[in-house]
């Protein structure tokens, strides 16, 4: 929508991206509506964790992703580029790097979260990392 919104406004070749957590136990929640999922104005980080991790309670199934599609109107034809990053939830806040759930999400083959890893670490292994390769292979190629 936002990448459409631009295009058709202005008239010019675009590209805008949106992310999201999704939790298995909570049917994909809060997905696309991460940012805003504790409600009220702006994006509170804390109270988005705090509402996550008292929906999950005691829940075994911890299992999550955080996705990121960025979507590229080029001479008017869009194509979407898709990073997933598979993870799960942790009980408690970890890390004081990183932004949004990062103290809470701990990615498949690491001990840390992604706010005990760090930027370097991150920005190489996260959805938004990927989604990019993806788009920037695109452009390459044309």
């Amino acid at each position: 929508m936002k990448a459409r919104y631009i295009h058709d406004n202005y008239h010019i070749s675009c590209f805008a991206d949106d992310t999201g957590l999704e939790v298995d136990a909570l049917n994909g929640a809060p997905g696309v509506y991460s940012a805003r999922y504790a409600g009220g104005e702006g994006h509170d980080s804390e109270a988005n964790m705090r509402k996550l991790l008292q929906e999950l309670g005691n829940n075994n199934n911890r299992h999550a992703r955080f996705r990121t599609v960025i979507a590229l109107i080029l001479n008017d034809e869009p194509v979407t580029f898709e990073g997933i990053v598979e993870g799960e939830i942790i009980k408690e806040r970890r890390g004081g790097e990183g932004f949004g759930y990062d103290p809470i999400f701990q990615p498949i083959g690491y001990t840390e979260t992604f706010a005990e890893l760090g930027a370097d670490i991150k920005n190489k292994i996260s959805h938004r990392a990927h989604a990019t390769r993806k788009l920037a292979a695109f452009l390459l190629k044309r």
